[in-house]
């Protein structure tokens, strides 16, 4: 049948940015190129013709986004830079919450995941450090930053509680200490949390001059 005048036409750009969309809205266990299809209005089969399987879009998906963090310029100096890159990283997390656990967790080997990562180490080796120190860095950042975001768009807050939790009452009697951290562990506070662990990383690493 021919494609109704007031259609869109399906391209790579179109079924990517639905997907993105899509995942948001109802996650991604619920995602499906059949379900995709649906909102775009065209047949599951249509979807295969742009990308052979789920896993292909599921991949360009990862891409996109990588694609979207912007790169600071070299001319900067390297802590800077790490420090923007990490910034926008969590600002993606943000935005693709329900994403987010997959892009997070994917193994970023394609050509722009491979580009993405060089861009990180190179802050770690123009800062000068040696190609051990700077490996170790950039694991340690990974460490912190994909267990940051992911705690902030879908861990501690959001998972499982006790049946027979303390009442706050309890709380403060018995755990006076716990009680009064607990002031600074909601999401107002995350950002000044976040900001004292990197700059934790960054000088130990010796990337922040004091």
């Amino acid at each position: 049948m021919p494609r109704p005048a007031n259609r869109p036409s399906l391209t790579r750009e179109r079924i990517e940015s639905e997907a993105l969309a899509l995942i948001e809205r109802e996650g991604l266990d619920a995602f499906s190129m059949r379900r995709l299809g649906q909102t775009l209005g065209v047949e599951a089969m249509s979807l295969y013709h742009h990308f052979p399987s789920k896993a292909h879009l599921l991949d360009a998906l990862v891409d996109r986004v990588l694609a979207s963090v912007p790169i600071p310029s070299r001319e900067q100096d390297p802590a800077s830079r790490l420090r923007q890159l990490v910034r926008h990283w969590r600002d993606i997390a943000r935005r693709h919450a329900r994403f987010y656990a997959w892009l997070s967790l994917h193994r970023w080997n394609s050509a722009t995941g491979v580009a993405f990562l060089a861009e990180v180490l190179a802050c770690f080796t123009d800062a000068g450090l040696d190609s051990e120190r700077a490996a170790r860095g950039f694991r340690a950042l990974g460490y912190y930053v994909l267990g940051a975001t992911l705690d902030e768009t879908q861990g501690y807050a959001n998972g499982p509680a006790s049946l027979q939790p303390l009442t706050q009452v309890e709380l403060e009697t018995l755990h006076p200490q716990v009680a009064q951290a607990g002031r600074y562990f909601t999401p107002d506070q995350f950002d000044t949390t976040f900001e004292l662990g990197l700059d934790v990383l960054l000088s130990g690493l010796g990337l922040l001059r004091r």
